[in-house]
């Protein structure tokens, strides 16, 4: 199958370049072919594990992806548009983020816009995660941000359940008005019978100035594919202001399923520009996971980086990472990385 999606990969590109030509000279339309490489080289350990791993790894501070997105002009102030983005490992060359990813796994849309705001259809990244990006100094990075590997990440206790990325989506985003815009997701799950076997979302980002807050509260009942037992409910909010100096961030998180496992989370952390191109980032997060006839565990995983830009689309960095479980002895990584976007 991968060698499949290998051989299709380069046509598609130059089909839908060529294609986004064509379309571009008979109408207001236009399609373009954008992303970003990443890797980063490091030793790497969690808590728990027996020892650390020296790797050279695709991704690092944002996952390396390759995207087409287009839009055509309907008139009236309506547009079509349309998003179809693939993970891939550039250490490797494979697709996916890992076997399991279909070929489009970062985004697979078609949708309107207009001045009402966007409706759109298909696979889609969940807002919350994309919120990160303004709550942490490290962004939405799965391998460096405590606020992401501890929400997100499996191997980090996963505190939300489900992927970054959700399937079978309906989802509308409203125009930015006074500075907040939000956005609500519908996402069924698609089980014969069972209507209400469906994911829901609802989210909110506020901008001013130097000022960012966000708040997310989700609703899962299937996981990926694979419809849940028991819900998960899940509320994320988290603000960052720029003093000019430094930026500071908070976050804090709650998630519970009936019954079941609770864990709360709390995120603090700062960046400080050293130069007009040098800026120090560090940041630690804090979870305590309850659970059903289990003593309540806790895990603090820090980072702090240094991240140098080369030019406006290529930076390099290093980071030091910290990772403690309540029932484990304290572990650490280091890597250095580089990303380019196009």
């Amino acid at each position: 199958m991968y060698k499949k999606y290998k051989s299709c990969l380069p046509m598609l590109v130059l089909a839908t370049v060529a294609g986004g030509a064509v379309i571009d000279a008979r109408a207001q339309s236009s399609v373009e072919v954008y992303g970003l490489v990443g890797a980063y080289a490091g030793k790497m350990k969690r808590s728990g594990d027996a020892a650390a791993v020296t790797q050279v790894n695709g991704g690092g501070l944002t996952t390396s992806f390759l995207g087409f997105r287009g839009k055509e002009d309907l008139g009236g102030g309506l547009g079509a548009i349309f998003s179809l983005e693939s993970f891939f490992r550039p250490d490797t060359g494979e697709q996916g983020r890992s076997a399991a990813d279909p070929l489009f796994s970062r985004n697979a849309w078609v949708g309107l816009e207009g001045g009402w705001g966007r409706l759109t259809l298909g696979r889609q990244s969940n807002p919350a995660y994309l919120a990160m990006l303004q709550l942490s100094p490290f962004g939405t990075s799965v391998v460096f941000s405590p606020l992401v590997l501890q929400t997100f990440v499996a191997n980090y206790g996963s505190n939300v359940l489900g992927d970054t990325v959700w399937n079978n989506v309906v989802q509308y985003t409203s125009p930015t008005v006074n500075g907040f815009r939000g956005t609500a997701q519908y996402g069924p799950g698609e089980v014969a019978g069972r209507a209400g076997v469906a994911n829901v979302g609802l989210h909110g980002m506020y901008t001013s100035g130097a000022f960012v807050a966000a708040l997310s509260a989700q609703r899962l009942r299937v996981n990926v594919l694979t419809p849940l037992a028991l819900e998960q409910k899940a509320v994320l909010g988290g603000a960052s202001y720029d003093f000019g100096p430094l930026r500071v961030y908070g976050n804090g998180s709650r998630t519970r399923i009936d019954g079941g496992r609770a864990t709360r989370t709390g995120d603090v952390g700062l960046s400080v520009p050293v130069s007009a191109a040098g800026t120090l980032m560090a940041e630690v997060a804090r979870s305590r996971i309850e659970a059903p006839r289990l003593a309540d565990a806790r895990r603090t995983t820090s980072s702090f980086g240094y991240g140098y830009r080369l030019s406006k689309r290529t930076d390099v960095y290093a980071v030091y990472s910290r990772d403690k479980r309540s029932d484990a002895a304290s572990a650490g990584s280091q890597a250095v990385g580089l990303r380019h976007t196009f």
